[in-house]
């Protein structure tokens, strides 16, 4: 039984609103929070075996007093550990308690980051041990949890044990046959065993488990979804017009083959009997935009309205000044376009809401506003959405007319492989845009290492004195201890100290306000940011032709399918774009990942390399894409538990639709928890 956070003991309010950030509110929330990564404590090495880079652990005695220096704002705490191999020099930040503890001639086992510091090997800010104590959690894997400021790793391990020592066993929803079929552990174990594994091989069970019972839950409710649509009567049946084939003839450019196979699947859906549910693929700038602009064409000539709805306010002005400049150069008068966001001022949407419920306004561009209780429709027989809206039935519902949902066209810019495709969008039909405009400049890219930095600089400097613009891209917002990587943070604090004054930078994260995310898209936008640093939050957001440079640190810390993504932000104009993509660490591995972006701008043939390239050791790090965020499995690191799960799902609907039987009892109860709460989370 799941209870609040504040009945567990040493919870009080400050603590419980550190959690909320996290979106933990129950303790079951807290068990379903599972660590980014584990600590494995291995055996201490020689200081003479120590290689730059990796977290190790030495057993040395303390040879000097401690010598205690002032660094900026920083406090400085230094000895001298030696073993018979060497001598090494520690540091620690901030911690003048150690003063005490660092006796000279005393032992211990210090465990950190091993860095380079004037040619010589540092370790920084380690963990103290004393041997009897490291001996105690020798070869044990410790839990590392994404934190937020002010909340301890400490903390969060304290209360999952909390929690986990005082819960009574769960039920068991998973069939027994079903379990022994694809060698899955016990729910409640892996429960236990996923926040503290005794090895290896415990936590690859106890991820198994997890990862197949998202990803069931998860085919199954699509499956529930698409039986839903199918029996969805179609109110909005459409022929054929003229209009769309004058507007394709006038384009100043011809349509790809792909484009015109794909125009003619969804022209062949809204002409048809069932109602169209349907996922454009399609790569970053293979033309998806104009084909949405065909279906609400068509979908208007016919009398009905339509709806396009993007995630970024940015992107729903710039579609807007697009659709309403096609229709004056084609001189189309049938549609008449409203454009609806978070920033309409009340009175415009007022006026914006009379016109969309009396039918005045056929063609309603926006973010989510489209879907709020007080946008009423008089005929919506299309929506057009893009995958981080995976459409649910919640949204289907909100944006029926009298009873009668609408046609769907999905719109996904994620290239990924199609026997993948296929079971994660169960309820969709999917057609695939496979082919680049001729007019498209391939992106000319490289991959470096960190000491190439200052010439990417001076790089991205003169693209900017040519009036060009540029991104970089940190995988983190802020600095997080024991991670070793660029944050947005200090890095656009970094770059604005480095490149000269008139080059405006700014930064841009999820954390931020969806109101000031905004004021820095538009800016940038408009060209008065030229370098933008930023997360990831960059990968759906907005069409910058006049962007030539996209610089991602610490590339290895993302996945292949993500980091094309990226790159699709530039090389939409007129001017050659190049990619940075700087590796922060030497693995072979990664450069061999990094080399196929390298060598390759298609987005469908870097997914499936990726795929083939993935082990099961791949287990973190590494969220291989923004889509559709699932709490633990990934759909390329896990693609064999994912079709294990689909073809469980495929018998046990078979076998019993309903899941009426005895034996799935316990799985349909979990399965409307499941509907309930985590597909919101996925945007379903």
């Amino acid at each position: 039984m799941s209870k609040t956070l504040r009945s567990l003991k040493g919870v009080g309010e400050k603590t419980e609103k550190l959690f909320e950030k996290l979106g933990i509110i129950t303790t079951d929330d807290l068990l379903r929070y599972y660590p980014r990564n584990y600590d494995a404590y291995e055996e201490p090495i020689e200081i003479g075996s120590l290689a730059e880079g990796n977290v190790s652990a030495v057993r040395a005695s303390v040879v000097t007093n401690v010598y205690v220096s002032q660094v900026r704002n920083l406090q400085v705490v230094t000895i001298t550990a030696a073993d018979v191999t060497g001598k090494l020099s520690i540091a620690w930040f901030n911690a003048p308690y150690l003063r005490t503890t660092l006796k000279k001639g005393s032992v211990f086992v210090f465990r950190g980051r091993v860095v380079k510091k004037h040619g010589r090997l540092q370790m920084e800010h380690p963990e103290i041990f004393t041997p009897a104590a490291y001996e105690e959690i020798l070869h044990s894997l410790q839990p590392v949890y994404g934190l937020t400021a002010g909340l301890s790793n400490k903390t969060i391990v304290k209360l999952v044990h909390q929690v986990l020592d005082d819960q009574t066993l769960k039920m068991e929803f998973l069939p027994e046959e079903l379990r022994e079929r694809y060698h899955l552990a016990d729910d409640n174990f892996a429960i236990q065993s996923i926040h503290f594994p005794s090895s290896m091989q415990e936590l690859l069970t106890a991820r198994r488990r997890l990862v197949f019972d998202e990803f069931l839950l998860f085919i199954l409710a699509v499956q529930m979804l698409k039986e839903k649509t199918e029996e969805a009567r179609n109110a909005f049946s459409m022929k054929p017009v003229w209009t769309t084939e004058q507007v394709m003839e006038n384009l100043p450019y011809t349509l790809t083959k792909a484009q015109l196979n794909v125009w003619h699947e969804i022209e062949r859906d809204l002409c048809g009997h069932p109602l169209m549910s349907r996922l454009v693929q399609g790569d970053v700038g293979s033309g998806k935009t104009i084909l949405a602009f065909l279906a609400m064409i068509l979908t208007v000539e016919n009398g009905y309205q339509a709806a396009l709805m993007v995630p970024t306010e940015v992107l729903a002005n710039q579609h807007y000044e697009a659709f309403t400049k096609l229709l004056q150069d084609q001189e189309i008068s049938s549609c008449r376009p409203v454009l609806l966001t978070g920033s309409t001022t009340a009175k415009e949407k007022r006026r914006i809401y009379e016109e969309i419920l009396s039918g005045e306004a056929n063609i309603i561009i926006g973010t989510h506003a489209l879907i709020q209780e007080k946008v009423v429709y008089k005929d919506l027989g299309l929506v057009i959405t893009d995958e981080q809206h995976r459409f649910g039935v919640k949204q289907r519902e909100a944006l029926t007319t009298r009873g009668n949902p609408p046609h769907v066209l999905v719109m996904s810019a994620t290239p990924i492989p199609r026997t993948l495709a296929i079971i994660l969008y169960g309820d969709l039909d999917i057609s695939i845009i496979d082919e680049l405009p001729a007019t498209r400049r391939p992106i000319k890219n490289c991959v470096v290492g960190t000491s190439y930095r200052p010439k990417a600089y001076s790089f991205i400097e003169k693209q900017v004195n040519e009036g060009r613009q540029a991104y970089v891209i940190c995988p983190m917002v802020e600095e997080s201890e024991g991670l070793d990587a660029e944050n947005v943070t200090d890095y656009t604090k970094k770059l604005k100290n480095t490149l000269p004054s008139h080059i405006s930078v700014a930064a841009l994260h999820g954390k931020m306000k969806p109101k000031e995310k905004n004021q820095i898209m538009e800016a940038f936008a408009k060209g008065e940011i030229q370098v933008l640093v930023s997360t990831t939050v960059v990968e759906v957001g907005v069409n910058v032709p006049n962007a030539t440079v996209m610089m991602v640190e610490n590339a290895e810390r993302f996945g292949l399918a993500q980091l094309h993504q990226l790159r699709g932000r530039v090389g939409r104009g007129e001017h050659q774009s190049y990619c940075i993509f700087m590796q922060g660490n030497d693995v072979e591995e990664t450069s061999k990942r990094l080399e196929i972006l390298n060598k390759s701008n298609d987005g469908f043939f870097i997914a499936g390399e990726d795929l083939k390239l993935r082990g099961p050791g791949d287990l973190f790090g590494i969220r291989q894409s923004g889509l559709m965020e699932f709490k633990i499995g990934d759909i390329y690191n896990d693609a064999d538990i994912l079709k294990a799960a689909s073809e469980a799902a495929g018998e046990i609907l078979s076998l019993d639709s309903e899941l009426d039987l005895p034996q799935h009892h316990a799985l349909k109860e979990k399965l409307g928890e499941y509907m309930r709460y985590d597909l919101q989370n996925l945007g379903l």
